[in-house]
């Protein structure tokens, strides 16, 4: 694991990889349903009712571009990230109103890559730290900002600081989610980049969850001693979120055939490029549930009320799995098909709420769908 170690160590120059843009979004029209995993066996777990249902609340705020990341701060308001502005903007959730925090110097826009995933450091509330996960010329990185905002908008954000380096980075497939889990460490989901073999290389950080200490070394306990390396054998992962038990779950897109949901079980292969969707090859980990590209191309999900709920790409629909343990218990659900567009980011609000974020200034989507907004919801 000596190349991972040291792009950990932040000793190692950064990786860079080109792509051809080939992947997602190239595949032809398909009408079969998604599908899912036959229900889990988790004891004295419930799952909820098969069907549930989504009403829009409100418009939280709208004229975005091209948001990607998400993260809400304690006591109200949102922070979005820009993927092509290079920009953080706080949105007050009440009254719309957005203020530019400022630029994320460093960041070099091109394709699927720029600033993407945002969150909050777990002692937010005394080191008002926001990380990021971001494209620059030679690599993709996370950096971690002193924000105040106290100072004048548009000079709010402090000079980034890198804490880990050395992703793979292409015009496709940069990966870009982040989040910190139950156990305070930092999980990101990386792409391959295009580069198909990377995710099976497990001294690669292309097609990976990583696991990390907030400082960017591996985190204790990583199932690959040294390495940051979680999970592996994964084409491009956009969602991470966490059930009530801190079960972890991941979004993947798929190629031509299927994209995926995952329930993640450290040092698991889940089989890209080897297997995309369902492999009976029992090396691999298989989807919970799966579907064909034109009906999700997945991005962000989120947990709530005993399901996930997946932002579908060029799907344009808001998918609800609902779960017993880590199995699909019901086949999934679609909401909100081509209502909104594109929808890119979806985060827990508590309870019965979520924020939804879409996708229409991305380069593929259709801006007269409606400027990029921030939607409230309420779901069951």
């Amino acid at each position: 694991m000596t190349g991972v170690l040291a792009a950990a160590l932040l000793l190692a120059a950064g990786c860079d990889s080109s792509g051809t843009p080939s992947g997602q979004g190239a595949a032809p029209s398909r009408t079969t349903a998604a599908q899912s995993s036959p229900s889990g066996q988790a004891p004295g777990e419930t799952a909820p009712p098969a069907k549930g249902s989504v009403r829009v609340l409100r418009t939280v705020a709208e004229g975005l571009d091209s948001p990607w990341g998400l993260a809400p701060l304690p006591g109200g308001s949102l922070l979005v990230s820009s993927r092509d502005k290079a920009t953080i903007t706080r949105v007050d959730d009440r009254t719309g109103k957005q203020t530019e925090l400022g630029t994320v110097s460093g960041v070099a826009p091109e394709g699927e890559g720029g600033l993407l995933g945002i969150a909050l450091s777990p002692g937010y509330a005394s080191d008002h730290m926001i990380y990021a996960y971001f494209t620059s010329a030679s690599d993709n990185r996370i950096v971690r900002m002193l924000y105040d905002p106290k100072k004048p908008a548009g000079e709010q954000l402090g000079a980034p600081d890198t804490i880990f380096k050395g992703i793979p980075k292409g015009v496709i497939h940069n990966g870009g989610r982040i989040a910190f889990g139950p156990d305070g460490m930092l999980y990101a989901g990386t792409g391959e980049s295009g580069e198909r073999g990377l995710a099976q290389d497990k001294e690669s950080l292309g097609g990976k969850i990583l696991r990390l200490t907030p400082e960017g070394l591996p985190a204790p306990g990583n199932p690959f001693p040294g390495s940051p390396v979680y999970t592996y054998g994964h084409r491009n992962v956009q969602g991470l979120a966490w059930d009530g038990r801190q079960r972890l779950f991941a979004s993947e897109f798929g190629q031509d055939t299927w994209d995926e949901l995952n329930a993640i079980k450290p040092g698991d292969n889940y089989g890209w490029p080897d297997a995309e969707g369902r492999s009976s090859d029992p090396k691999y980990h298989n989807p919970i549930a799966q579907w064909h590209t034109d009906q999700a191309s997945p991005s962000g999900i989120a947990y709530a009320e005993g399901s996930v709920w997946m932002a579908g790409l060029r799907g344009r629909r808001l998918w609800r799995v609902p779960l017993k343990g880590t199995e699909a218990s019901a086949p999934p659900q679609a909401f909100l098909t081509d209502a909104y567009g594109r929808l890119r980011t979806v985060v827990a609000a508590g309870g019965d709420k979520l924020w939804l974020v879409t996708s229409n200034t991305d380069g593929r989507g259709d801006p007269k769908k409606g400027d990029d907004r921030i939607l409230e919801l309420e779901v069951k």
